[in-house]
């Protein structure tokens, strides 16, 4: 919640328990919060009472107080009333506005300090001194998710994650650009790789249940001291890539658990060129419909049983069986024998890593 909106709610119920209306103007003189639609002082009041010494002054119908927040004055705060409880009221509304604003300034630090950190801005004793100003533990356990959606600045996931994450105080949401929303999260001793999986299905879950989008969640290896959170994040990023091009029907991905794709992602394109003409000829995997593609896939996934992938597509048999043979006359590869089949998957995955280089050179 912004702090426009959590004073607002404050002040909302000051004035209901005390019958008193509040409003909070900038120093440009613009209502930044109200309770009412009273007039205001003067512009010229207002000027003598910020240019004056004293922090609170009160007549018979309203009382002005002065809001200082790190030494500067940021907000007059009207409060419109008579008796003699308006003024003590009065700095109490003061004191609590002052002490929100405190608040807000220190998870507005703390979220800064944590971006320069994934960035890798900080050398390892001004990092350590800002975790210590910031009361952040620089020796905690932590991992990294990173969550894509289909829309770059989806407020409304933002909005679901912090509220998945609303009773973890030590837990940090942020972003860097718009590439995504990341969550940091302080592990315990008994998390293990297979609890930050579970975490990053239930996010995929939560934002299709709550937030009404498609979503990927990539995560880190742990990192064990706050140094190590900007290779966490790019370990996330890398996890996400690599997950997207080689392993698209899935939604999670861990850094850990990349497979071929992240030996495939190391080669030079022109390395995967060569081996896609090896493989191909002058064919392509385009050439394929993507019927065809759908029941390699489904064959692959069955471990190269005929039978279960006929089962499970509803097509007799012998429709596969002439199927495999037409993709043999054409490349001159029998998926039913591991070997031939293992070239074709590998070809697949290149494939894809090939195709993803070039729209990517596309897009810059």
């Amino acid at each position: 919640m912004s702090i426009q909106r959590t004073l607002q709610k404050y002040m909302e119920d000051w004035k209901n328990i005390s019958g008193l209306d509040f409003c909070l103007l900038t120093n440009e003189n613009e209502t930044f919060i109200t309770t009412c639609s009273r007039s205001l002082p003067s512009a010229e009041k207002l000027e003598e009472f910020r240019s004056g010494n004293a922090l609170v002054v009160a007549n018979a119908s309203r009382c002005l107080c002065k809001i200082i927040h790190k030494e500067k004055l940021v907000y007059i705060l009207i409060v419109w009333g008579s008796g003699e409880s308006v003024p003590t009221i009065s700095q109490l509304a003061v004191c609590q506005v002052q002490s929100l604003l405190e608040a807000y300034a220190e998870k507005s630090d703390k979220n800064v300090f944590m971006q320069k950190l994934l960035l890798g801005t900080y050398g390892e004793v001004e990092a350590f001194n800002r975790a210590k100003k910031l009361h952040i533990s620089s020796t905690a356990s932590r991992a990294v998710f990173l969550v894509e959606t289909r829309r770059q600045r989806d407020e409304h996931a933002l909005a679901t994650i912090r509220n998945i994450f609303s009773a973890r105080t030590k837990d940090f949401i942020t972003s860097v650009d718009d590439s995504g929303i990341i969550v940091i999260r302080e592990l315990s001793s008994t998390e293990t790789d297979e609890d930050l999986e579970d975490i990053a299905h239930m996010l995929v879950d939560m934002l299709g249940a709550e937030a009404m989008t498609q979503a990927w969640v990539s995560y880190s290896n742990t990192a064990d001291d706050l140094l190590q959170l900007s290779n966490a994040y790019k370990e996330a990023k890398t996890a996400m890539e690599i997950g997207k091009i080689f392993y698209s029907e899935k939604n999670v991905f861990s850094y850990r658990k990349l497979g071929i794709g992240r030996l495939i992602y190391q080669l030079p394109v022109s390395v995967c060129e060569m081996f896609i003409q090896e493989v191909f000829g002058n064919e392509s995997l385009d050439s394929l419909d993507s019927e065809t593609l759908a029941i390699i896939r489904t064959f692959f996934e069955n471990n190269l049983n005929l039978s279960e992938t006929s089962r499970q597509l509803y097509v007799h048999r012998n429709t596969l069986v002439y199927r495999f043979e037409k993709i043999q006359k054409k490349f001159g590869l029998d998926l039913r024998t591991f070997e031939d089949a293992l070239t074709f998957k590998l070809a697949m995955l290149v494939s894809g890593y090939v195709t993803y280089n070039y729209n990517k050179n596309d897009r810059s």
